[in-house]
């Protein structure tokens, strides 16, 4: 069955080059989420085109707003200035998803240029380096909780993500007891957050 899970590769939005919108977009149009989902998860698993799972009230598709395309990939890499190859640092936790699919991403990545530097590390050294002091690039992680959206509102959160548009619309969210309406927001802000490309996201996972 379906979980209310999201695999994603979190980018840390106020590294440089990484707080450019275009580099995190460019992360995104170069991972085949199909591949990835075929080749880690042997094929159990749902692209998902925002940090929100399709069982979930108020989903909204957004897996077509960035297609696999390499080439989309380096024209946005261009367009920011960024010269190749521009070496970044792919930490990766413990579990298969991440180390297998951190295989799979980084060969995906050099092909738009993109050097992705693999680093294998504990749970213990993921919580203390990268969700507490935010001393990464990219990182492959699953998230389990379901409905954690709020998340993309929390200052400090461990992918560096601050947008008073986001705040303002979960504020909103917050307040809205309507089931229709909520929904209707929950729109909304899916199609912010990948918009901003906040993270490169990835898939749901079935069991």
């Amino acid at each position: 069955g379906d979980t209310a899970g999201k695999g994603i590769l979190a980018i840390n939005n106020k590294k440089p080059p990484l707080n450019d919108v275009r580099v995190r977009r460019a992360l995104m149009h170069a991972i085949d989420r199909k591949a990835f989902i075929d080749g880690v998860l042997e094929g159990l698993g749902k692209p998902i085109g925002s940090h929100f799972a399709p069982t979930d009230a108020g989903y909204v598709d957004l897996t077509k707003v960035y297609p696999y395309d390499p080439e989309k990939a380096k024209a946005l890499l261009k367009e920011a200035g960024v010269a190749t190859p521009l070496n970044l640092t792919l930490t990766l936790p413990p579990p298969q998803y991440a180390r297998k699919g951190g295989e799979i991403i980084a060969a995906m990545l050099d092909k738009v240029g993109i050097k992705a530097k693999m680093e294998n590390i504990e749970w213990a050294q993921w919580l203390s380096g990268v969700y507490k002091d935010k001393a990464y690039d990219l990182t492959v992680i699953a998230h389990v909780e379901p409905l954690d959206f709020g998340n993309f509102a929390r200052p400090g959160y461990y992918w560096n993500y601050d947008s008073p548009q986001f705040n303002a619309l979960w504020a909103k969210i917050q307040a809205t007891a309507q089931a229709g309406e909520r929904n209707q927001l929950m729109g909304e802000a899916q199609r912010l957050v990948a918009d901003d490309a906040v993270a490169a996201y990835l898939y749901q996972p079935t069991w």
